[in-house]
């Protein structure tokens, strides 16, 4: 488990700067995506995900999932998918005023 959570937050950290690292607007917006997606699983990952263990410590019990991760990630998601829509209505704005999709404003 632990090596295939690493191996897709390397693969989305890799792919997240490769996108950002392009000349295009809406590549450098799903970089942003799947970079802040990297972040999410690696807070969730910090939080000790395991499968049927209760979230919150009980009497008795000594392995538990830590809450506050949770709840952290969840909080991310909504932020998340506010600042991508704002940008991707900015990004159109952008292609719309400057007739142009690249980064710097020229071809």
């Amino acid at each position: 488990m632990e090596v295939l959570m690493a191996s897709a937050i390397g693969l989305l950290t890799g792919a997240g700067v490769y996108l950002i690292l392009r000349p295009r607007t809406f590549s450098v917006i799903f970089g942003l995506t799947l970079v802040s997606y990297a972040v999410n699983l690696y807070l969730l990952a910090t939080g000790r995900v395991r499968a049927a263990t209760a979230p919150i410590l009980g009497p008795g019990t000594s392995d538990y999932a830590d809450p506050l991760p949770q709840a952290l990630v969840l909080t991310a998601i909504v932020i998340g998918f506010g600042m991508t829509a704002f940008l991707v209505v900015l990004a159109l704005r952008a292609r719309i005023t400057l007739r142009t999709d690249h980064v710097d404003g020229r071809e």
